[in-house]
């Protein structure tokens, strides 16, 4: 009991009490949303996925019963009549695609879409804009998911067209202050998935600009934490 008493005494200094528990005086932490649009036409099939799709069916067609042809014969005369439906398809490159347009959702329709702003976020250095996601400090929320749904609301203004997925993090990063941002504290950001639901537009605010970029794009906005992000992140 003793040594207990003289650990506690040792660490708390460097400990800070809060609402949730005990986190370290030098981490900040915060709740990140990894806001996606899925994909609205289904994607091409990769080659390897066909060749296998074709063999599998191939191996079943020889284990199936073999129907007599009297049989086939009466099915394929059913429903033969004059009429005739002629249809175009959508085009899969849209004008957004064509213009590199990255504000409109109108675009890479058969990939994930997520969102990321521009403008004043934790851990920035000088002060000065830097391409972030909805992020905010947690403070007295009930639960991170809760911090998470404020910073999403805070950018979107209302969260009826969002679907976040499960209450725990997706995953969580600590990111420690650049060399000419030594006075901040270091930050565990927890990642969160929300989807967009039913729409494909949105009032986007608090930011000075916006995109809505693939997970490739993604990438290359976030060169040091590429590696985990990409891990993070199944497209």
């Amino acid at each position: 009991m003793s040594r207990m008493r003289w650990l506690l005494k040792s660490v708390a200094p460097h400990l800070t009490s809060t609402k949730r528990g005990f986190c370290t005086k030098q981490e900040q932490i915060v709740a990140s949303v990894l806001f996606e649009r899925l994909p609205v036409v289904i994607p091409k099939i990769d080659p390897v996925v066909y060749a296998f799709q074709e063999f599998s069916f191939r191996w079943q067609q020889q284990y199936r019963r073999r129907y007599p042809d009297e049989f086939l014969n009466k099915s394929n005369t059913r429903g033969k009549g004059d009429y005739q439906i002629d249809y175009v398809p959508a085009p899969r490159i849209t004008e957004a695609d064509k213009t590199n347009d990255r504000k409109s959702l109108h675009r890479a329709l058969d990939r994930r879409l997520y969102l990321l702003l521009y403008g004043n976020a934790y851990g920035a250095p000088n002060g000065e804009p830097v391409w972030h996601f909805p992020e905010k400090i947690y403070e007295s929320e009930e639960t991170l998911r809760k911090c998470a749904e404020s910073a999403l609301h805070d950018v979107l203004g209302d969260l009826s067209h969002t679907y976040f997925v499960g209450n725990a993090p997706m995953g969580h990063l600590v990111i420690q202050p650049k060399e000419n941002a030594k006075e901040i504290s270091p930050s565990k950001r927890f990642f969160f998935k929300s989807q967009v639901i039913a729409t494909n537009k949105f009032n986007i605010s608090k930011c000075k600009d916006y995109v809505w970029v693939t997970k490739d794009e993604l990438l290359e906005y976030f060169p040091e934490q590429a590696e985990y992000l990409n891990k993070m992140i199944i497209s």
